[in-house]
């Protein structure tokens, strides 16, 4: 019954929106980094990490991706994480990602930004001539201050032109968006576009703020947006789209079963969704896998596959005209 629809989703060319680079960091590369970077990480083996990804909750998971953040140092690190990504992508059919970039977690586990973003460029260029655009979108931590985040915004200065937007993650909860208000009115000074993550497990009142107060252009996850129908009517009156992430959200017990996934309910209402990997890495799956798990669940037919194909595509960002 859903063979068609998964043929579909997996052959049609698309676009990814929501996915953080170091989030597709496999088990694999965690040891090759840690030995080579001589970092030590809580684990003995790769299948000692696969087996440590069971999270309760957004906060619990953070944690086990820090471990794993902490063993990559140099900028060949980023070109080898980068490029793997990227044979992912290819096998999947995308043709244009925008992956978020740590802006300031590198400060924690002693990698410098230049080791960060020199090396995501140089892989991004790799990338393009193997027929997919990858383009950066650095993310700001809202657990802390946003002083911080705007000193990191400066030191994004050298960057600038490889930059196409910005972005707001971390625990979500208790961290509401109008506390970035600074960051992102001088993010838009500086012609970048904006996104941040809002009710994932936030409440609806975060994906007002990240609208209203912050002016993002997309929304990371909402999908708690379905609570509140005056949200929705205005999600579909503005052309929002959403980055959803299917999987992530079940890993991390923001739904307990896909089969209550509310994609159907968004595009029912008219609104961009779109399907995402978030952190494949970690959560097993990358887009085409996500899409399968949600046609099953859902029973989305050609026609949604295609709707959700094409509101990819339709909310991408343009690459910024210095690469």
């Amino acid at each position: 019954m859903h063979d068609e629809a998964i043929e579909l989703a997996r052959t049609l060319p698309k676009a990814e929106l929501h996915v953080h680079l170091e989030g597709t960091l496999q088990p694999e590369l965690i040891m090759r980094f840690s030995e080579r970077n001589n970092r030590p990480v809580p684990y003995a083996s790769v299948e000692d990490i696969r087996a440590a990804y069971q999270f309760e909750d957004l906060a619990e998971f953070i944690q086990i991706y820090l471990n794993g953040f902490k063993s990559i140092a140099t900028a060949q690190d980023y070109i080898e994480l980068t490029e793997d990504f990227c044979n992912h992508a290819i096998e999947d059919n995308i043709i244009h990602i925008e992956v978020f970039t740590e802006a300031q977690g590198g400060k924690s586990v002693g990698t410098p930004l230049s080791e960060i973003m020199g090396g995501v460029i140089a892989a991004a260029a790799k990338c393009r001539k193997r027929g997919v655009e990858l383009l950066l979108i650095p993310t700001f931590l809202r657990h802390e201050s946003e002083d911080r985040a705007l000193e990191a915004l400066d030191e994004l200065g050298p960057y600038y032109d490889n930059m196409v937007a910005i972005g707001l993650a971390s625990t979500e909860v208790g961290f509401p968006p109008e506390n970035f208000r600074r960051l992102f009115d001088r993010a838009r000074a500086l012609g970048f576009k904006l996104v941040a993550h809002a009710g994932e497990e936030g409440p609806p009142e975060y994906v007002w703020g990240a609208l209203d107060e912050l002016g993002v252009d997309r929304i990371d996850h909402g999908i708690r947006s379905i609570e509140d129908p005056v949200l929705m009517s205005r999600l579909e009156r503005d052309g929002i789209p959403l980055t959803m992430c299917p999987i992530s959200n079940l890993k991390l017990n923001v739904v307990k079963n896909l089969e209550d996934y509310p994609l159907k309910q968004f595009l029912n209402a008219g609104i961009k969704a779109t399907v995402n990997s978030d952190d494949p890495g970690y959560f097993g799956a990358y887009l085409n896998e996500n899409f399968e798990a949600v046609i099953r669940a859902l029973n989305l037919s050609t026609a949604d596959v295609r709707t959700l194909v094409q509101n990819s595509l339709d909310a991408r960002f343009d690459p910024p005209k210095v690469n």
